[in-house]
């Protein structure tokens, strides 16, 4: 019998296939982005049923196929189930998610993505910090991830906007969202990670689409 690889990350999709599957899309520090089904898992009282939903973190239990894997099981570290109940937060979180599975790659180290995701849900959940800041700094540290240096593009005599950028770019994980601040520089610093984002994805992210209008119609 094959044995089972274990992985540790986020589930950032989850859809429905067939009478009772799921496939997942797993954000994995050890295989990078990898694609599983998680059989029988709309089956009443199935084990499968509470560790294959999106935004739950833990360690998998996996069986390699030949183009996808199978999830045996999973230990669950943070479900986030509390995130679905918050609006818009829920919404921020999906968009995370997905910009998380754009930059991804199979068979990559990809531990400070799932760290920084992880750490960015947590400051969705924080009442004290703005949901358009954590965003921001969001969007600048994945783009920092990825090859992507805002802070070069930004007049150097602009001393704040430069000490936050660089803030952001090398700020530990901790303490990357504990900071405020004034409504004109979150402004500025949206716009900065806007036009690096735009630069740097070549297709339109859906559910950003879905949390933009929401924002709007709210």
């Amino acid at each position: 019998m094959r044995e089972a690889v274990k992985a540790s990350g986020v589930i950032v999709s989850s859809m429905p296939v067939g009478d009772y599957d799921n496939r997942l899309v797993i954000l994995t520090k050890e295989l990078g982005k990898i694609t599983a089904f998680a059989r029988g898992a709309r089956r009443s009282n199935n084990p499968l049923s509470a560790v294959s939903n999106t935004f739950v973190f833990g360690t998998f239990s996996l069986y390699e196929g030949k183009n996808a894997y199978t999830l045996a099981e999973a230990s669950v570290i943070h479900y986030f189930r509390e995130l679905a109940g918050q609006q818009p937060e829920v919404y921020y979180g999906y968009y995370f998610l997905e910009l998380a599975a754009y930059f991804a790659s199979e068979n990559m180290d990809e531990s400070q993505l799932v760290n920084l995701i992880y750490v960015a849900l947590r400051a969705l959940q924080n009442p004290l910090i703005d949901n358009d800041l954590v965003r921001a700094v969001y969007e600048l540290r994945i783009l920092s991830i990825n090859g992507e240096y805002a802070v070069l593009d930004v007049d150097a005599s602009d001393e704040t906007m430069v000490y936050i950028l660089q803030y952001i770019l090398n700020a530990p994980l901790p303490k990357l969202f504990h900071f405020k601040v004034k409504d004109e520089i979150l402004t500025r610093l949206k716009w900065i990670a806007q036009k690096y984002r735009e630069r740097a994805v070549d297709r339109r992210i859906k559910s950003l689409d879905i949390l933009e209008m929401m924002l709007w119609t709210g």
